[in-house]
């Protein structure tokens, strides 16, 4: 059964750096615990490698949209089945929203398990708490991609990619 998280943390730096901050997905493992690794492939692709309930995977995910200081949708496309958004909201001149929304399947039994034990909640609210960290102290060094990658068919792509990660997790 595919699983929704909804989170969302407010930054004390602006949505530009937020945004900027988050582009850098090779820098991830600074501020996400369970990240070992993360490879730009290109301008739509990013390989995955992490410890997952114990155990190291790797996975490819594939950036849907990215709109420059306002969300970046992705999908997996092989491994850890996941999708989702994440977005940035200005509060004032030096002050942010980050929201993410994502879709997972927890495959194996003990996945299962912690998830039901809200372990996976957790890890995202710490990852979050942790890009606060990061951002608010490391985020103004940091030059962002600025290029956009265009959504298929926006709102239908995006629920599609939603749906997808749980049609999976429903192993349809």
């Amino acid at each position: 059964m595919s699983q929704t998280i909804e989170r969302s943390i407010e930054v004390e730096v602006p949505a530009s750096v937020a945004y900027a901050t988050w582009t850098q997905f090779e820098l991830f493992p600074h501020f996400m615990e369970d990240v070992e690794e993360v490879k730009q492939l290109d301008d739509r692709h990013v390989h995955w490698r992490a410890e997952v309930w114990g155990a190291t995977e790797e996975w490819d995910a594939e950036i849907t949209e990215q709109i420059p200081d306002k969300r970046i949708a992705w999908r997996s496309s092989g491994g850890a089945t996941n999708a989702g958004v994440v977005t940035f909201h200005r509060l004032s001149d030096e002050r942010a929203r980050v929201m993410l929304q994502m879709a997972y399947d927890p495959a194996r039994f003990a996945e299962k398990v912690a998830d039901a034990l809200g372990v996976f909640t957790r890890r995202v609210e710490a990852d979050l708490r942790g890009f606060k960290r990061f951002v608010e102290t490391q985020g103004d060094r940091i030059a962002g991609w600025r290029g956009e990658v265009p959504a298929k068919d926006d709102a239908a792509q995006r629920e599609r990619d939603l749906a997808r990660a749980s049609a999976s997790a429903r192993g349809e």
